[in-house]
């Protein structure tokens, strides 16, 4: 049980495992889970990346801000994966401080290079160096998350000793 009703909502880099622990998370507590890029994909009928090379990043993240308000505004409690960059937005940590309990998943760089470079899921903000497309993300996003985490749990472990921590953290 949580100590409040808001959505329990996980923010952090791409690749420290937010959709998995979402997942997880949402079964321990018994709530629906929804992942923020699933949902804009769903909403749009494109994927995350084809988002992208149509819109541009502008128009991914007006499409992220929009989901992000719709997803908080429902009356059910879900846990929530967002997506790496959703912290972005003033307006996005406004929503998450005053709608979420936050925890910020965080991971060094090179945890975050060693589990992107396994994954086969395209993430267009980081191709080409992915090491300096994460250190230089990392750098820029780092004192966003800070700025809107109610909690912070770390994720150089296993996903199941994330999950405990997260639970232990929010209970």
């Amino acid at each position: 049980m949580l100590r409040d009703d808001r959505h329990l909502a996980l923010i952090g880099m791409a690749g420290v495992g937010k959709s998995t622990v979402a997942r997880q998370l949402a079964t321990r507590l018994g709530r629906p889970v929804v992942d923020l890029d699933i949902e804009i994909a769903s909403r749009r009928g494109l994927s995350v990346s084809e988002i992208f090379a149509l819109d541009g990043e502008a128009g991914f993240r007006a499409c992220e801000t929009e989901t992000l308000a719709a997803v908080l505004a429902g009356a059910t409690p879900v846990v929530l994966a967002t997506g790496g960059g959703a912290v972005i937005a003033a307006e996005n940590r406004a929503m998450l401080a005053d709608d979420a309990l936050t925890v910020w998943l965080r991971a060094e760089a090179a945890v975050i290079v060693s589990r992107l470079e396994r994954s086969r899921t395209k993430r267009p903000l980081l191709e080409g160096d992915l090491a300096a497309n994460v250190e230089r993300l990392l750098l820029e996003r780092a004192p966003l998350f800070a700025s809107v985490a109610d909690v912070v749990v770390d994720v150089d472990t296993t996903i199941a000793t994330v999950v405990d921590a997260v639970l232990e953290a929010v209970a």
